[in-house]
């Protein structure tokens, strides 16, 4: 198998990433409660297998509707087979499209998973060249393209983050927000309420999340809290 890849294209919206880290690929990276790693942008790779060509588009996804979404986009209905694959958390998805089973959308599948990477759509076109693979010919082709493409393209590791309400009275507002500030939190919003209370709603990264928690309760002398919005939206308070 021959082939070659494109300089990296920034394709659709990818994931957040905080405290990105972007190297080459090659190897897998196992997940971690701090995050997880994922593509830093859109690749585009091709090769050939007896006269038969691949292309295989590689992006960031957030959710099976975009991985779909740039899947459909890029398929191309001139092309004899359009098989893909992605991986989002503990959701996948593969398709062989006309392929026999498991030649195609599995070896793609496989491939991103052996790679070490989440939150991935893999789209490998085919157009025949005129001699049959075989079975296992396919399961290489196809495997092999997408593999070779996660493992040229550059990686970023996206830190896994918590979105946090802390309700506040306005005399509080200027210790909570140093708290938040020294935690390196993106504020979202923030509901004035009709009581004299403010409900602040921000992201903060997971690893920081009990020393954010600490830093509220030690600044307020235990009123405040800065609660998981899940939590908070289960409790019935805040604003989640």
């Amino acid at each position: 198998m021959t082939g070659h890849a494109h300089a990296p294209r920034v394709g659709g919206a990818g994931c957040q990433l905080r405290g990105v880290a972007a190297r080459a690929g090659g190897g897998a990276e196992a997940e971690t409660d701090s995050g997880y790693w994922t593509l830093q942008s859109y690749v585009l790779y091709e090769s050939e297998v007896k006269k038969s060509k691949f292309i295989v588009h590689a992006w960031p996804v957030s959710s099976p509707a975009e991985a779909m979404e740039l899947i459909k986009g890029a398929s191309d209905p001139s092309a004899s087979h359009n098989c893909f694959a992605y991986r989002i958390g503990d959701e996948f998805r593969s398709s062989d499209d006309g392929e026999p089973g498991g030649t195609a959308g599995k070896p793609i599948q496989t491939a991103i998973d052996g790679e070490g990477l989440d939150r991935v759509a893999v789209l490998v076109t085919r157009f025949f060249g005129g001699i049959k693979l075989g079975a296992g010919g396919l399961v290489r082709a196809y495997g092999g393209a997408a593999q070779e493409c996660l493992k040229l393209a550059p990686r970023a590791f996206a830190k896994a983050q918590v979105e946090v309400v802390v309700e506040a009275s306005y005399d509080e507002l200027g210790t909570i927000y140093s708290s938040l500030d020294m935690h390196a939190c993106t504020r979202l919003a923030e509901d004035y309420g009709s009581s004299g209370t403010v409900s602040i709603r921000a992201l903060v990264d997971a690893d920081k999340l009990k020393s954010l928690q600490a830093a509220v309760a030690d600044g307020t002398r235990g009123k405040r809290k800065a609660v998981p919005a899940a939590e908070a939206a289960a409790a019935g308070t805040g604003s989640a």
